[in-house]
């Protein structure tokens, strides 16, 4: 449709050039023509009370000869007052104006000049003056300039009809790419678009966009997972303190009712922890965020060591002066969930080290236990994960901590990984020092 509306819009703007080229064509031969035909009558006016020879005055562009009865030049403007005569048509022999031809050219002249004739009765026979004035070239010829702008048109026409088919047909695919896109929902995102054999833009547009529904299957995938595992481990403790008070209500008077009830408050603790877990969660995934503030790293680490007492040693290497821009909470969070799987794993130690290492900070949290293996070690950063050592050491955990610790890295736009150690695991955390 822009093709087509541009073609009209050429279409009209010709039109109204060749209008107004036409018009002025005219204006102007009627200027000069005018300019002749005064320049002549003047002439001839003089002739009727004097005898005019030699030079003659004329505006510029007109040319004016005066010939006698004998056909001989005895006046005119300087260019041609020496030459031949000009014309040597009469009265009555020209077409359409009697006395005015268009000569291609004039006798001692260059070019088509129109060429306008008067008689000047004499006693010894007729004197003619003739009055040349430059004729309109033949490019601003009207029928010529129509000609050429039809032909302009209509290549116009056809050159704006095959780019619209050829866009056509070029946008054809993306048509397609749209309706399959419109039939791809959440529950039938395993579709993909199809992908041109050309190797064009439309192609990489295909690419793109099943790459993009690539990771958005990822995430609904791991978004499945995820509402799976939190079901089952949110039922899991709701199902054991449902049991344990039906079993005491069938024999109450045999249970030990506060026994019970410190039980189900202790599956109860459970259940609030993998809540909190997943409240933190959705938070972090939803990009909620507080305003940060300078927070000195070493520091931090030493007063979260005093406030707690832990059942292993905690052996610190602090550097200080170690300082980033974040938000002190979650980084108190992140310390804390590393802290307590290092001592939920470790034999009787926990180092704790602060540095700076490049204008980045970090944090490292290792313990002398029986560390992880190589395979696993991203296995322990996914949500709900717990080896067997994990489940063996704490039967209550909830396996968020350490993917709660990851994502607040992340949030920093740091890392958190285990890397290698002699003996145990170390968790190193790395965030850039500068925001």
């Amino acid at each position: 449709m822009t093709v087509i509306a541009g073609a009209v819009a050429a279409l009209v703007g010709a039109v109204l050039i060749t209008m107004i080229m036409v018009g002025v064509r005219g204006r102007a031969s009627d200027y000069e023509r005018n300019k002749a035909l005064s320049t002549a009558l003047r002439v001839a006016e003089e002739f009727r009370t004097r005898t005019v020879r030699g030079d003659v005055d004329a505006p510029h562009g007109i040319a004016v000869q005066v010939l006698d009865a004998r056909n001989t030049v005895i006046a005119g403007t300087p260019d041609v007052v020496h030459g031949p005569p000009m014309a040597t048509f009469r009265p009555g022999v020209a077409t359409g104006f009697k006395d005015a031809q268009v000569l291609c050219p004039p006798g001692g002249m260059r070019g088509c000049r129109w060429v306008i004739e008067f008689s000047v009765h004499r006693p010894g026979g007729d004197w003619e003056v003739y009055a040349a004035a430059a004729n309109v070239p033949w490019y601003v010829n009207g029928g010529l300039l129509t000609f050429l702008v039809s032909t302009a048109l209509l290549l116009v026409l056809l050159v704006s009809l095959r780019t619209w088919r050829t866009i056509d047909r070029t946008l054809a695919p993306v048509d397609g790419i749209r309706r399959e896109l419109t039939e791809i929902t959440a529950s039938k995102s395993g579709r993909r678009v199809t992908v041109p054999g050309n190797r064009d833009e439309i192609r990489w547009l295909a690419e793109a966009v099943n790459a993009t529904l690539d990771r958005l299957d990822a995430a609904l995938a791991k978004q499945r997972s995820f509402t799976s595992d939190a079901s089952h481990d949110l039922r899991s403790p709701i199902a054991a303190a449902r049991t344990q008070l039906e079993e005491a209500l069938l024999y109450a008077d045999d249970v030990d009712w506060p026994g019970t009830a410190r039980t189900v408050l202790q599956t109860l603790d459970r259940l609030q922890a993998i809540v909190t877990d997943l409240l933190q969660l959705a938070r972090l995934d939803a990009g909620a965020w507080q305003d940060t503030e300078p927070v000195d790293l070493a520091a931090m680490v030493t007063i979260e060591l005093a406030r707690s007492d832990r059942g292993k040693r905690i052996v610190p290497h602090l550097q200080d002066g170690v300082r980033l821009q974040g938000d002190r909470l979650r980084l108190v969070r992140l310390f804390t969930n590393l802290l307590d799987n290092a001592e939920r794993h470790a034999e009787s130690r926990v180092d704790v080290t602060v540095r700076a290492e490049d204008g980045v900070a970090v944090l490292e949290v290792m313990d002398d236990g029986a560390g992880i293996a190589p395979a696993e070690r991203e296995v322990v950063f996914q949500r709900f994960a717990r080896l067997k050592a994990g489940k063996a050491r704490d039967a209550n955990g909830t396996g968020l901590g350490l993917p709660i610790a990851r994502e607040i890295a992340r949030a920093h736009g740091g890392t958190l990984k285990v890397e290698d150690s002699d003996r145990g695991a170390r968790f190193v955390l790395r965030i850039p020092q500068e925001p």
